[in-house]
């Protein structure tokens, strides 16, 4: 869904600047965790296919004591169970208004949206997107997500779209070592 007149995204020392001070991650479910494709099967349980490379985003980004957050227009029991797994701090399902939802996430945390990075695809994100201090969308997002976010990933929806802004924001913060150096320790 390129357009060729949107805007291109935030030069690499905006988005470094805007990376610095984020502690808390918010993100969309369709379209960000998962390609969009809904599941159901015959009995109505819906299904969602979820990226594990975005389960390590997530561990790492908690390993440094930053918090997380679910915002989704859906709701679906798959969401909390898979919120639980990667200890995502707060789920809000069913949501109409991103912005209402995101301004009282804001208050609920005590964050202030200069500090927030939001990821979502689709028109129903838009006024979280901007309202926030980065504002990212995977690559296949419609175009108006895309002119308004300040980082577009290379990943597309359910691809790793938040591992990839993990190590964006880790890596401007100067902590990528730091959170990967289980992994990346020599054996001994």
């Amino acid at each position: 869904m390129a357009n060729a007149g949107a805007r291109p995204a935030a030069s690499a020392a905006e988005i470094e600047a805007r990376c610095a001070g984020i502690e808390l991650l918010a993100v969309d479910v369709d379209g960000v965790l998962t390609d969009g494709r809904i599941i159901v099967d015959d009995r109505g349980v819906e299904s969602k296919n979820f990226h594990v490379r975005d389960g390590l985003g997530f561990a790492l980004w908690h390993r440094m004591g930053k918090t997380s957050a679910i915002l989704s227009g859906r709701s679906a029991p798959v969401v909390e169970r898979r919120a639980a797994e990667l200890k995502i701090g707060r789920v809000v399902q069913g949501i109409a208004d991103k912005g209402e939802a995101l301004r009282a996430l804001l208050a609920e945390t005590g964050a202030t949206a200069g500090r927030v990075c939001y990821v979502g695809d689709d028109l129903i994100d838009l006024p979280a997107l901007r309202a926030v201090g980065l504002a990212c969308c995977p690559a296949d997002a419609v175009d108006e997500v895309r002119e308004a976010a300040h980082l577009r990933t290379r990943a597309i929806g359910g691809a790793g779209v938040i591992r990839e802004v993990v190590e964006t924001i880790l890596k401007a913060q100067g902590l990528w070592h730091v959170a990967c150096d289980p992994y990346l320790a020599p054996a001994t």
